[in-house]
């Protein structure tokens, strides 16, 4: 069976958040279950593609509104990962650094639903040209979601309308919402697949393809079912799809994210001497943010956005350390430039039990997640998170807040089989108690020694994941 992935990022090629972990992984391990996973995605101008030469597979052109375009599908000449990638190469629209943002602003293009629809549009084209076509397109996200009413309703593309189309939902917050006056970019629909492309007096591109395709997934339970409460006005388009919603929690890639042979971190470890192993990253990173390695050690990796709840850091740490309760923060990411400011004023203020890396450092990520005691996640939403997936397979034990896959992956350590620290509420106050819990455990060390132990044993690889997926797919064709 040959399912075509299609989405805008994939890891190493290009990747803005886990979308492109997602693309990257999934695939390769779908083919270890007899399967042929690919994968189709713009071609950037970005370092990684000056590393590589390409050939081209396939030219055409198409229509973009009263526009005519020319496109080229590429490989590498060489094969990069374990599964076929292909790029579409579109000059004037997907030629640039950035993958959303402009570079030099950080402001999304002004083009992007026309780069959207290039793409789009110049996947279908070149999936005509080709003799024998997928058995299931994937698509990934709002950037992909118009395949499928096109493979359902477009004359052009009526020769795919009886292949089964999946939509995963990396983050529903994301939703390509565009001028209806830009609907003469789109092909022609017929009339019972016109009006699925409006929502609320716009055009959107998620709501319609959530009602268009075959199967809709996101990578956590818990996030498909507060998707139907809170989706910025799409709630009842989920409610109605809810027959065919899936979630399918995501995977980390357990070579990658291994402490017996990760090359970027001060000393391996395994099971049986993670104590020593942990102990030994804790001093280096301690050494690297001048903080107490006696003390525990909680640390924040990702974006400083409000989804990902860092504006609720500063005040939460701040209030800890200034009532004297004693434990070292460090901080790793990029994001807000305010908060940016906010936690460069903390590293003079609270000198010792604070420190901030306000930057992207994949190597500190990883010395990070050996190192620390606790991840700190007190996300507003969170789609999946894998950073928590991660710092368990090194040991360290995640606060989280219990929404969308923290709440999936994440038992808390006072109910059975219990490895971690849940808050509900985004208040200081569920937080603060949350940190309080994490004190009393890094100095309880049996019940320390016991949940890290715990953690290490977990298996979130993608192989469960991936066989999730198969058994859709396998029902989708049969279905079909």
């Amino acid at each position: 069976m040959q399912v075509l992935h299609v989405s805008t990022e994939c890891y190493p090629i290009a990747k803005v958040g886990g979308l492109g972990d997602v693309v990257g992984a999934l695939p390769g391990y779908m083919n270890t279950q007899e399967m042929d996973s690919q994968v189709v995605m713009p071609k950037y101008k970005n370092p990684w593609f000056s590393q590589h030469l390409f050939e081209i597979v396939h030219e055409g052109f198409f229509r973009l509104g009263e526009d005519r375009i020319a496109y080229s599908v590429q490989q590498t000449k060489s094969r990069i990962l374990n599964f076929p990638v292909f790029f579409v190469d579109i000059k004037g629209l997907w030629d640039r650094s950035g993958v959303y943002n402009d570079v030099k602003t950080n402001l999304p293009y002004p083009d992007e639903m026309e780069r959207y629809i290039s793409f789009q549009i110049a996947v279908l084209d070149w999936l005509k040209s080709k003799r024998k076509k997928p058995d299931v397109i994937h698509c990934h996200d709002h950037h992909t979601a118009f395949i499928p009413v096109l493979m359902n309703g477009s004359p052009l593309y009526h020769e795919f309308n009886t292949i089964p189309s999946v939509l995963t939902i990396h983050n529903g917050h994301y939703q390509g919402w565009y001028d209806m006056r830009k609907r003469y970019l789109l092909p022609k629909l017929d009339n019972l697949n016109e009006g699925l492309l409006y929502w609320n007096g716009q055009i959107n591109a998620l709501a319609c393809g959530v009602r268009s395709c075959w199967r809709v997934s996101t990578v956590s339970n818990t996030y498909m079912q507060e998707l139907r409460q809170d989706s910025l006005g799409l709630e009842s388009v989920f409610e109605h799809a809810v027959d065919k919603s899936l979630g399918i929690i995501n995977g980390i890639d357990m070579k990658i994210w291994n402490p017996q042979k990760d090359l970027l971190i001060k000393k391996k470890f395994n099971k049986s001497n993670f104590v020593q192993g942990k102990a030994a990253n804790k001093a280096a990173l301690c050494s690297k943010f001048n903080l107490d390695p006696n003390l525990p050690l909680i640390s924040f990796i990702g974006r400083l956005t409000a989804q990902k709840g860092a504006d609720l850091l500063p005040d939460l740490i701040g209030k800890f350390i200034e009532k004297g309760d004693k434990a070292g923060f460090a901080i790793l990411g990029t994001g807000d430039p305010e908060l940016q400011d906010r936690f460069m004023t903390m590293k003079h203020k609270f000198v010792g039990f604070f420190d901030a890396s306000l930057e992207y450092n994949e190597e500190l990520a990883h010395l990070m997640y050996a190192g620390s005691d606790f991840i700190i996640m007190p996300s507003r939403f969170e789609p999946c998170g894998l950073n928590q997936m991660y710092a368990m397979r090194y040991g360290t034990l995640p606060i989280v807040r219990e929404v969308g896959g923290l709440k999936d992956t994440v038992i808390d350590f006072d109910e059975k089989g219990g490895y971690g620290i849940r808050f509900k509420h985004f208040t200081l106050e569920d937080a603060g108690n949350a940190l309080n819990r994490a004190l009393r455990i890094y100095y309880d060390k049996v019940i320390l020694r016991k949940l890290q132990a715990k953690a290490l044993s977990l298996d979130f690889s993608w192989r469960k994941s991936a066989a999730r997926y198969r058994l859709m797919y396998l029902e989708l064709t049969q279905r079909g």
